[in-house]
């Protein structure tokens, strides 16, 4: 993780997301945080992984998630090359 996001205020943040049980807390909780479209984009980063990690093509995920194509080479550079947080999560889904 990039030492420029670790820090006190980001703990505090992680710290809530965690206390969250349900659904619906982290809606109430998102809602409140972010906007509704830094919501969406998150929500379509990951499905744009999950897409990936199934070997589906550009073309397929920006037609499917009205990303850009930029935005599916980022989430692809940080499936191949980052934290593994993506395919941690992805993984968790599934079971």
């Amino acid at each position: 993780m990039p030492k420029s996001i670790k820090n006190e205020f980001t703990d505090q943040l992680f710290d809530a997301v965690l206390s969250l049980k349900t659904r619906e807390e982290c809606y109430d909780f998102f809602k409140d945080v972010a906007t509704v479209a830094e919501i969406q984009e998150m929500s379509r980063r990951l499905e744009v992984a999950r897409m990936l990690s199934e070997g589906a093509t550009y073309e397929e995920i920006v037609d499917h998630t009205g990303v850009s194509t930029a935005t599916v080479s980022r989430v692809k550079r940080a499936l191949d090359y980052g934290a593994d947080g993506y395919k941690m999560v992805l993984e968790r889904l599934e079971q």
